[in-house]
């Protein structure tokens, strides 16, 4: 009689990326974790229980999706791309303007459901409405880092009470599979002082902080040259630009004592010299969109002087408001889409390595290494099946390149997505 306790999940091939591919493997689970995987005739062996086949798949981590905005899931398309990155914050800011409540929830838990059924099992999200929580965490199984947004450049309100709600909000918060943290948005539009109050809270508490830093050419000339579209338009709305004094964002951040491992650099296109070095030292996750940075036609991503340097690099999807029309496909949220624009303008690295961004380095990024991310002993039961016949050699370039559904997804040792 086998152990009631064991689920043994079968597969053609287990990819546990922490590892190389294991063909005719299995993993076992026991409640919420993991407790072996490997081959199947080694585990058949040692472990009995309810054995769940799911044939001709590649079974791996579930992905980490280290940025995302699941409130403008809805404004898919509404936005063509605009030759200005201020134009497009305006065009957004004016349409948020035209939302209730009702809109927002109903374009959060839309994007729940996308990224679910596409294989994302974590997600960390900035949350522009705090009152949806945690009625939304309710509406999906996924794990949700919420990340709280906070500005205050336009409303000039004291960096202390815009921390103070948000802190509330935190507070208020029940114990759930899901938790929260903070998102300062920008440095272009939150006060320095709300940088350092959050970074120290940060430090404190154990949150993790995301912040988009050095996103646009004009958000870097505003910084450091003092001048350019944004500058003139932030100073226009009375902004205080003394801060722009000849320091890049990442150097902004550092003066704002906001580095730190808790820190999620967001995008990071624009870097003075030595930021990477600044940014691994102090342990910095940057988090790249693929397709979100094609949008606006950012200049090349700075792979490889963060990764030279020893920065942890992982990958988002943003939001659906800065993805181009495909004229054959419905816009979604879908990480395997950002690996596939990843891997387009990054031929030189390795599909291996291209899974690691979505999987163990969006992990470390959320303090979740060893949780989540990657198929091993006592790591969280977190995990995604994909139609797979190719040989072992070939299996990581087919995750890579794969479209459509999953075919199976667990998370925390439940099925969000029954196999059939």
């Amino acid at each position: 009689m086998g152990d009631t306790s064991l689920l043994i999940l079968r597969g053609r091939a287990v990819l546990p990326v922490g590892r190389p591919p294991i063909e005719n493997a299995a993993v076992v689970v026991r409640g919420e974790r993991i407790v072996a995987v490997g081959r199947w005739r080694s585990l058949s062996a040692h472990y009995s229980g309810e054995v769940s086949d799911l044939g001709d798949v590649v079974i791996l981590p579930g992905l980490v999706n280290a940025h995302c905005h699941l409130d403008y899931t809805h404004m898919a398309g509404l936005f063509p791309p605009r030759k200005s990155f201020c134009d497009w914050i305006k065009l957004i800011t004016t349409e948020k303007a035209h939302w209730t409540f009702s809109d927002y929830a109903d374009s959060w838990i839309d994007g729940a459901k996308m990224l679910l059924r596409t294989g994302t099992t974590t997600v960390a999200d900035i949350e522009s409405v705090p009152e949806l929580l945690p009625d939304v965490w309710d509406a999906t199984p996924l794990r949700v880092l919420s990340l709280l947004e906070m500005t205050g450049v336009r409303s000039r309100r004291d960096p202390r009470a815009i921390l103070g709600e948000a802190v509330q909000t935190l507070n208020s918060l029940p114990a759930h599979r899901c938790a929260a943290g903070l998102s300062p948005h920008a440095p272009y539009s939150t006060p320095p002082k709300l940088q350092t109050f959050a970074a120290a809270l940060a430090r404190r508490r154990n949150l993790r902080v995301a912040t988009h830093v050095a996103e646009s050419g004009a958000e870097f000339e505003m910084f450091t040259q003092g001048r350019g579209e944004m500058f003139d338009w932030l100073r226009r709305n009375q902004r205080d630009m003394r801060d722009c004094d000849g320091r890049s964002p990442v150097q902004h951040l550092a003066r704002c004592r906001a580095l730190g491992r808790h820190l999620l650099a967001i995008h990071a296109n624009h870097l003075a010299p030595g930021d990477a070095a600044r940014l691994a030292r102090k342990k910095v996750s940057v988090v790249h969109c693929p397709r979100s940075h094609d949008y606006f036609r950012h200049r090349e991503f700075p792979l490889r002087t963060l990764t030279n340097a020893g920065v942890n690099v992982c990958l988002g999807t943003d939001s659906l408001a800065t993805v181009r029309k495909h004229p054959k496909r419905d816009l979604e949220l879908n990480l395997f889409l950002e690996l596939r624009a990843f891997a387009a303008r990054h031929p030189a690295v390795s599909p291996k390595q291209i899974i690691r961004l979505a999987t163990i380095n969006g992990a470390l990024a959320l303090g979740l290494q060893g949780k989540i991310g990657e198929l091993k002993r006592n790591a969280c039961a977190d995990l995604i099946a994909l139609p797979c016949r190719e040989k072992v050699a070939d299996i990581c370039d087919a995750v890579v390149h794969h479209s459509g559904d999953v075919t199976a997804s667990m998370i925390g040792g439940e099925w969000a997505i029954a196999p059939k």
